[in-house]
C-alpha cells in the first residue's frame, strides 16, 4: 500500500462523493418541483436513483481516508458499481434524450412548472425545460458508477499486496523456526559442539 494507492483511493472516493451529491442535488430539486402540485405521484426509477446516491455520499465520506479498511472495502465497492449501473439504466431506459413522451409528460412538464399555466408554444417548448439537468443525472450516475469500478480495482489490487506480504512474512518465520528447531536438537544431542563448552 504506497503513496500513489493512497493518492489515487482519494482521489476516487471523492469523485464517487461528488458524482453522487449532484445527483441527489438535482433528482432533489426535482422532487420539490414535482410535489408543489398536488396529487402528483413520484417515478419508481427516481427514488431508487436517488436512494443510491445518497447511500454512496455516505459510504464515500467513510471511505475517503486512505487507511486499510478502505481497501478492504473493495466488494463493497464492487456493490456499488453494480448499484449504480442499474440506477443508470433505469434512468437511461426512461429517456436517454430530451425529446421522448416520458420526458415532455413528466420531467419537462414538472421541471418547468407548465402545471401552473399551459405551455405557449410546441413540445420542443417543455422538451427542452430542465434537459441539462436530466443529461448532467445520467452522467454523473455513469462517472459514478465507474468511479466505484476503479476504486474496487484498486482496492483488489492492493488487498492482493497485502495478503501476498503476509503470506511471505509467515513464510520467513515458519521457515525461521524450521531452521531453528534441526540446530537446537543437534545442541541438545551433541552437547560438546555447544559454544560454552568449548575453551
Amino acid at each position: 500500500m504506497g503513496t500513489g494507492s493512497k493518492v489515487c483511493s482519494v482521489i476516487l472516493r471523492f469523485g464517487e462523493f461528488c458524482s453522487a451529491v449532484i445527483v441527489v442535488s438535482l433528482l432533489g430539486r426535482f422532487f420539490y418541483l414535482l410535489h408543489i402540485p398536488s396529487g402528483t405521484s413520484t417515478e419508481s426509477r427516481l427514488i431508487y436513483a436517488i436512494v443510491i446516491s445518497a447511500i454512496e455520499i455516505v459510504a464515500a465520506m467513510l471511505l475517503i481516508i486512505p487507511l486499510k479498511y478502505s481497501f478492504y472495502a473493495w466488494p463493497l465497492d464492487i456493490v456499488f458499481f453494480i448499484l449504480s449501473i442499474v440506477a443508470f439504466g433505469l434512468l437511461a431506459n426512461l429517456s436517454s434524450s430530451c425529446s421522448s413522451g416520458w420526458y415532455y409528460n413528466y420531467w419537462g412538464y414538472y421541471w418547468g412548472r407548465f402545471w401552473r399555466v399551459t405551455p405557449f408554444g410546441t413540445v420542443s417548448v417543455v422538451g427542452s425545460t430542465g434537459c441539462g439537468s436530466w443529461r448532467a443525472i445520467l452522467s454523473f450516475l455513469f462517472l459514478g458508477a465507474f468511479a466505484w469500478l476503479l476504486s474496487a480495482i484498486l482496492g483488489a489490487i492492493v488487498f492482493m499486496e497485502l495478503r501476498e506480504g503476509r503470506e511471505t512474512h509467515r513464510t520467513s518465520s515458519m521457515t525461521e523456526k524450521l531452521r531453528k528447531k534441526p540446530q537446537q536438537a543437534d545442541l541438545e544431542n551433541n552437547p560438546q559442539t555447544h559454544p560454552e563448552n568449548q575453551h
